[in-house]
C-alpha cells in the first residue's frame, strides 16, 4: 500500500489528485501527517478526491490511527489515515 505524507505547506489539490490516482489504481492508501495544519490540509485533499472519485459510483471512507515514526532521532507521533474504496 502506498504511503502519502502530507506537510501543512501541502496543496490539497494536488494531493487530492494523488488520492484519487492511487484509488483507481490500488483502492487504498494511507496518509501520514504530523501536526494539526497538516491534517488539515490531508482532510480538504481527501473532501476534494472524494470528489473526484464520485462519479464512478463509489464512495471513501476513512480509518485513522496513531503512529509513533522517528524525525531525525526524535519520536513523534503521526496520525495516518488509510482510505480506501466503499
Amino acid at each position: 500500500m502506498k504511503l502519502l505524507k502530507v506537510s501543512s505547506k501541502s496543496a490539497p489539490n494536488s494531493v487530492a489528485g494523488a488520492i484519487a490516482g492511487i484509488i483507481r489504481t490500488e483502492n487504498k492508501v494511507q496518509i501520514q501527517t504530523i501536526g494539526a495544519g497538516a491534517l488539515n490540509q490531508t482532510i480538504k485533499a481527501i473532501a476534494i478526491a472524494r470528489g473526484y472519485i464520485a462519479p464512478t459510483g463509489q464512495d471513501l471512507i476513512c480509518v485513522p490511527f496513531f503512529r509513533d515514526i522517528d524525525v531525525n532521532g526524535e519520536v513523534k507521533t503521526a496520525i495516518v489515515i488509510t482510505v480506501e474504496v466503499r
